[in-house]
């Protein structure tokens, strides 16, 4: 199970699909559909209603008896309930099938992501078979989907049961389960029973058009079952998995920075679990990084080899603070809008500060005149002049690619699949070609940490930092921070100038 952690109550509201007689399966908490009950209150899901057979709604707890288990309305009458449910809804509305045998954890992937959009339970392990029908994920997003009815060419992952509609998706999904009613009733989907509801329903939200964020479910497990030893056995495999060295594991970024990954993440994940049962929040961890942030430019405000040493290891003990913050955030689910906002603005505050710290103990109490001692405050304020100009370009094409992706432009897709749809088209933009090219190079480690590196990201202008600071002075800081900066600034316009040509 999950450590016992201070969880925010969740904003979603789940409807727990009741409709087939294996949610009634017992299990040590009672049935299945009790033991999903429980999971949720452990995830603070305060919002949960039982669809019974037939479309009836009951609150939490108000189970009907077993003996009206027999469908009354069927499918269609389900569906019907769902739509009613997200029409009435003012939130994320997670629809979770109770013949469901999950890790809390596999839940919390919806209900406790901070971005509460549209999303999907999903694995990429093949291992036991495709349990659940298949889909095909581009980016990070579910982009078909299949049921008994539907059938989806080049899948490459398979959806576990569990679907999410976004506050902004939630007409969509009431107008996509009336639809699939009047098709269930009307006999034009076939053979089809209330077990296929929820899976119809993605169907339907991802070919309405809407964004459905791909939870992966990594080494946990969700799995539907049919009977007691189909139940028995998916209750077995969750026993087998460390549910909390999994939390741990994806509370760390896999896919960061070179120094972040084998200089801070490497051993800074061991100060996870002691500050959770300290329990420290995010916002204090960047709090303290801040702290240390400043205390190390009041002590290259000294100027002298043993201050710049010293300041050189606090920015690396504040930087360390800076990635703890976030995995802790991961770790136990944090995630605020403030805790965002406050992390973004605290890594430029503290690093503008540093150059402030390096340039006043530089110039030696010197005056300002023709930029203080070999020009130190003109090489400072062209290195926080690059680097705001950087955050910019950055910002702004992150909003225009979440821009174009609304409408469809082709340029905000991503690498593979965009390669995949121009594959033998003739005339297909050179910029493609060296996108490609890219793209296959990342397979090799060596050119991979390169790319990684070569943008300057925050770890590695950190690191930079501290070693130039403590082995050399100030005006060299600067200059390698503009230089390797310059290149990177280059290196990141020619690759967005290429993605967006295409």
């Amino acid at each position: 199970m999950t450590p016992s952690l201070t969880r925010a109550s969740s904003a979603a509201s789940v409807v727990l699909l009741a409709t087939t007689p294996a949610c009634r399966l017992s299990c040590a908490d009672g049935t299945l559909l009790d033991r999903l009950g429980d999971q949720l209150a452990a995830l603070a899901v305060r919002d949960v209603q039982v669809l019974t057979p037939g479309g009836a709604l009951l609150p939490r707890g108000e189970q009907p008896e077993p003996e009206h288990a027999e469908p009354a309305g069927g499918l269609g009458a389900d569906l019907r309930a769902v739509a009613k449910l997200a029409r009435g809804s003012t939130g994320p509305l997670v629809v979770l099938p109770a013949d469901l045998v999950a890790h809390t954890d596999a839940l919390g992937l919806l209900l406790q992501h901070p971005a509460r959009g549209s999303a999907a339970l999903v694995s990429s392990d093949a291992e036991g078979g495709p349990l659940r029908p298949p889909v095909r994920l581009e980016g990070g997003r579910v982009v078909a989907a299949a049921s008994s009815f539907h059938t989806v060419p080049q899948a490459n992952a398979t959806f576990r049961g569990v679907l999410q509609a976004g506050e902004a998706d939630l007409a969509s999904l009431a107008d996509v389960a009336e639809e699939l009613a009047d098709l269930a009733e009307s006999g034009r989907l076939g053979p089809v029973s209330a077990v296929e509801a929820v899976d119809l329903l993605l169907v339907g939200l991802v070919r309405a058009g809407a964004r459905v964020r791909a939870a992966r479910l990594g080494p946990l497990h969700a799995d539907r079952v049919t009977g007691q030893a189909t139940a028995d056995g998916a209750i077995t495999r969750l026993a087998e998995v460390d549910e909390d060295q999994v939390r741990l594991d994806t509370a760390v970024k896999d896919r960061d920075g070179f120094f972040t990954t084998f200089f801070v993440s490497s051993w800074s994940r061991h100060l996870v679990r002691p500050a959770a049962r300290l329990r420290l929040t995010p916002n204090t961890v960047t709090g303290c990084s801040v702290g240390l942030a400043v205390l190390a430019a009041v002590w290259f405000s000294a100027g002298t080899r043993g201050a710049m040493v010293l300041g050189a290891a606090l920015v690396y003990l504040s930087f360390v603070l800076d990635c703890l913050d976030g995995q802790l955030a991961r770790y136990t689910r944090a995630f605020t809008p403030l805790g965002a906002w406050a992390d973004g603005m605290a890594d430029r505050l503290k690093e503008y500060v540093v150059y402030a710290g390096l340039a006043i103990g530089y110039a030696g109490g010197l005056p300002w005149q023709h930029g203080g001692p070999d020009g130190i405050w003109y090489l400072a304020i062209a290195a926080m002049i690059l680097q705001v100009v950087r955050h910019a370009i950055d910002f702004a094409y992150g909003g225009s690619v979440a821009d174009a992706a609304k409408v469809g432009a082709l340029w905000a897709k991503p690498v593979r699949s965009l390669l995949e749809e121009t594959d033998g088209r003739a005339g297909a933009p050179a910029a493609q070609g060296v996108l490609g090219l890219s793209h296959r190079l990342e397979r090799d480690s060596l050119i991979h940490w390169a790319k990684k590196m070569i943008v300057l990201p925050i770890g590695e202008r950190m690191a930079l930092i501290a070693v130039t600071a403590a082995l050399f002075n100030a005006r060299v800081t600067f200059a390698a921070l503009i230089t390797w900066g310059g290149v990177a600034s280059l290196y990141q316009l020619t690759g967005r100038i290429a993605r967006s040509a295409r």
